[in-house]
């Protein structure tokens, strides 16, 4: 089975765990893991029989639904049901507070649902968007580099990377972005609809539910350990505060079905930034599967 992630990041461990600690091999699935290349389109892998199972979000179906592009994936399983991006800081002892962020520079990700988030969480947090120096240095790997040559007084990553900053002495891991905000919809696994009506599909639900299971409640030096193959560039005490941050966060609370208040939450966040012009109906998107 190939399984492909639009973002390689422990936020995903869920998903990595269901390779990495033998869930899919215990059903009788090999499976490689692949990060979605530069450009490309994960509905468009998925339409052209590229990948089998995409981690992705609903938000991913609503500019193409608006062109009239068809067919689209159905999302099938929550992976998470917060945004899983911090703001790292220069060193400071300091609480963090939102309106620090007002007049300073933030290196922001500016990726569609990453960016339009934070500006959400920011809002929600009373801080007006043009009241911060946003500034844009491309990948988050030339983001990283950026914050690490001294550029700009906060940056904002997915984790390890966040948490490996901290390791390292570059900063200090200041807020959650999801904690910040409302829970929403924020990564689930699609695939098209005729995998999902395949044998293979409660095959993989049920050692992705598994695997999802383990991830919430073992010790995160133990999930560190199993995905540290993965993250080969990580040193082990910041993978496992990484999973660490992710377990308190609630990340990967709940079952497999994307709940819909979430998705609705997720409708609201895109509104705000005026990134869709519609509410798109949940039945259209998502599909709740049976193990």
């Amino acid at each position: 089975m190939r399984i492909m992630v639009s973002r390689h990041s422990a936020f995903y461990s869920p998903v990595i765990a269901a390779i990495a600690g033998g869930f899919l091999e215990r059903e009788g699935i090999a499976a490689t893991y692949s990060v979605l290349p530069p450009g490309a389109r994960s509905h468009v892998l998925i339409r052209e029989g590229a990948v089998d199972v995409v981690q992705s979000a609903v938000s991913t179906n609503w500019k193409p639904m608006e062109r009239g592009d068809a067919p689209l994936p159905l999302h099938f399983a929550q992976i998470n049901r917060r945004d899983g991006f911090f703001l790292v800081a220069r060193q400071s002892n300091a609480p963090f507070a939102w309106t620090d962020l007002e007049g300073r520079e933030l290196l922001a990700d500016h990726g569609l649902q990453p960016l339009v988030m934070l500006r959400y969480a920011a809002a929600y947090n009373q801080v007006p968007w043009d009241r911060i120096r946003v500034l844009d240095a491309g990948t988050p790997e030339e983001m990283d580099a950026a914050f690490r040559a001294g550029k700009a007084d906060f940056v904002h990553l997915q984790s390890p990377a966040a948490h490996r900053l901290e390791h390292d002495g570059v900063g200090r891991v200041a807020v959650s972005v999801g904690w910040s905000m409302p829970e929403v919809a924020f990564s689930s696994l699609s695939a098209s609809r005729e995998f999902l009506s395949g044998e293979k599909a409660p095959a993989f639900l049920r050692a992705y539910g598994a695997a999802k299971e383990w991830v919430r409640h073992a010790a995160p030096e133990d999930i560190a350990a199993c995905e540290s193959q993965y993250f080969p560039d990580t040193a082990a005490p910041a993978l496992a505060a990484a999973i660490r941050a992710y377990q308190s966060l609630g990340c990967w609370e709940g079952g497999l079905a994307i709940p819909r208040d979430l998705y609705e939450q997720s409708l609201t966040v895109f509104e705000h930034s005026r990134e869709i012009t519609r509410r798109h109906p949940y039945d259209e998107v998502c599909i709740n599967l049976s193990v």
